[in-house]
């Protein structure tokens, strides 16, 4: 169990939070790689995209998000990773 699953597990979300985290995560997203902000929920792309995915595999198969893949999380770590997109805050 990686730290981002431990904190989940820690906080205890039921799955309704977990998809709203899930999605507010994802729109920080959209908003970094379009520049209308520069805010990420986690504070820096690492951390988000541990989030992303460690939310995204809390649920079950038949409840994984139909408007999130796990394809679709991985292009978001490439696309924020790349130089000058976003500086790390820590």
């Amino acid at each position: 169990m990686n730290k981002y699953e431990e904190y989940l597990k820690m906080k205890k979300w039921d799955s309704k939070f977990r998809y709203m985290l899930l999605d507010r995560m994802r729109l920080d997203c959209d908003s970094l790689l379009s520049g209308v902000a520069n805010h990420l929920w986690a504070g820096n792309v690492t951390d988000q995209i541990g989030y992303m995915k460690a939310l995204w595999e809390s649920f079950p198969a038949d409840e994984k998000p139909e408007w999130l893949t796990m394809e679709q999380i991985n292009e978001y770590e490439q696309k924020m990773s790349q130089e000058g997109n976003f500086k790390e805050e820590n």
